[in-house]
């Protein structure tokens, strides 16, 4: 019976163990949510998600704290803000511009774009969105098995998010649905506190950080 319990331990060790060493390295790949340097002409003084009140308060460094709590050891991270893939999906070197992000190897890839892509008018322009977020997660998983959290648009737009939940499930990801968020005005940081410019209101706030994170840190397996 103890052997028999002490196999039971070992096992559960090993597993942890797994779990943890599965989350070493994240990889953070968004627009102005994610990461955004001061910028002076809209009041923005920050270099973190736009628009938590400090860098703490954004998602990247929530999911990060609550990750360490989850697997008991901080992981390695890398923060990439790729709104010019956004902007320009159809023409994007993924191999040349993404080559820092690639050889990062992460065993846990967050993305969370959408916002900034043009407005999909056409059924042909959602199905090249797919397809360059598809090639985007393929070259990212570079022959590994990373975990893959592709997150809905914090603005929910049903033709992108259609694109990315695609995306996510051709390359074999979880997608983190957040749409619903947008739906809820405290989520916004214009309810938080006043600011000059009415885009950077327009982003989550603290409590709209929170949200996302919540919803990404409970989606890792």
């Amino acid at each position: 019976m103890k052997s028999f319990r002490l196999i039971l331990l070992a096992a559960a060790l090993i597993a942890f163990a797994t779990q943890a060493s599965a989350q070493t390295k994240v990889l953070f790949l968004g627009n102005s949510i994610t990461k955004h340097g001061p910028k002076a002409d809209i009041d923005w003084k920050g270099n973190w998600g736009m628009a938590a009140s400090a860098e703490s308060n954004d998602y990247v460094h929530l999911v990060t704290k609550g990750l360490t709590e989850k697997t008991g050891a901080a992981p390695e991270g890398m923060v990439k803000n790729i709104a010019d893939f956004e902007r320009a999906y159809a023409d994007y070197d993924v191999a040349a511009k993404m080559k820092d992000a690639i050889d990062f190897h992460a065993d846990l890839i967050i993305l969370a774009i959408g916002e900034n892509v043009p407005a999909l008018k056409l059924p042909e322009e959602k199905q090249k969105l797919q397809a360059a977020v598809t090639t985007l997660l393929t070259a990212l998983k570079a022959g590994q098995k990373p975990v893959i959290l592709v997150r809905s648009c914090f603005w929910a737009n049903a033709a992108k998010d259609e694109a990315l939940q695609q995306a996510c499930t051709a390359v074999g990801g979880i997608y983190v649905n957040i749409g619903a968020l947008s739906k809820d005005e405290s989520n916004y940081a214009r309810t938080e506190r006043p600011y000059k410019h009415a885009g950077v209101a327009n982003h989550p706030g603290d409590k709209g950080m929170a949200a996302i994170a919540a919803a990404l840190v409970k989606a890792v397996p």
